[in-house]
């Protein structure tokens, strides 16, 4: 089983810049994209629609041409879920979930901090929030895969210049002491440094300067998974090769 998870920053611009013809060629049982940035109304070309997948968006209601997430999958799910329950955090679009027997996959988008103090305050909100959330998942006893932009880097391995980014948004203390509680003492696992412990390898990369070219990146693009998945993990790169947004699109591959 193949994943994909990518923050488009736009759907309809990853689409110009070739974006599903790239997915065409990966054979992908579930794509997960995240600031999709367009109502569905407006997602009337075929193209949105992959030959071979259902596909599934929710679009931010608080504001049009933001946010945003999108599921495509070959299979068609048991169910499709949408809403977490808060209101404030679903009107922005940041979460659906496909679920297929006892697995669940989850295209998720955390909130950034970087415009402000406003918005890092409604950042830590959503994370305190989420805490139970991904709590109850794990106490369920289904297998969850959450695929998405948490906008967190997690160690000094997932960032170019760590030093220098410790007061900004994305590499604050408590976000990385968060993501900590989360894989190190409730047993969430980064697919990435469980396939690729010692690797360093970004996912964005500002759009200001020289940044993607001299790789100076973050690795805030996650698939992260619970514990009874770990051992189904068998492979995982991040695509540059083309560039389709800010980010680059991860993919795991995941034993039967």
């Amino acid at each position: 089983m193949r994943i994909i998870s990518l923050n488009a920053n736009g759907i309809r611009s990853a689409a110009s810049k070739g974006v599903f013809d790239w997915l065409r060629t990966q054979d992908a049982d579930v794509v997960c994209l995240q600031e999709t940035k367009a109502q569905e109304d407006q997602l009337g070309d075929p193209m949105f629609r992959p030959d071979g997948h259902h596909c599934f968006y929710r679009d931010a209601s608080s504001k049009k041409g933001y946010s945003g997430v999108a599921i495509y999958a070959r299979r068609e799910p048991d169910t499709v879920l949408t809403e977490l329950g808060w209101d404030a955090f679903d009107c922005e679009g940041r979460y659906i979930e496909v679920r297929f027997g006892n697995l669940s996959v989850v295209s998720l988008y955390v909130p950034s901090g970087s415009s402000g103090d406003e918005r890092q305050q409604f950042k830590f909100r959503t994370m305190e929030w989420l805490t139970p959330i991904l709590d109850g998942w794990l106490a369920s006893g289904r297998d969850y895969i959450l695929c998405g932009d948490w906008n967190i880097v997690h160690t000094e391995k997932d960032i170019r210049n760590w030093r220098s980014n410790q007061k900004n948004s994305g590499c604050l203390p408590q976000e990385r002491a968060w993501l900590d509680h989360l894989l190190h003492e409730r047993g969430w696992v980064d697919s990435f440094r469980a396939l690729k412990p010692d690797a360093v390898e970004y996912t964005w990369w500002s759009n200001r300067g020289q940044a993607r070219a001299n790789d100076v990146g973050w690795r805030i693009d996650y698939q992260i998974v619970s514990p009874a998945l770990r051992a189904r993990l068998a492979g995982c790169s991040i695509y540059r090769e083309q560039r389709f947004s800010d980010h680059a699109p991860y993919v795991v591959d995941y034993a039967d």
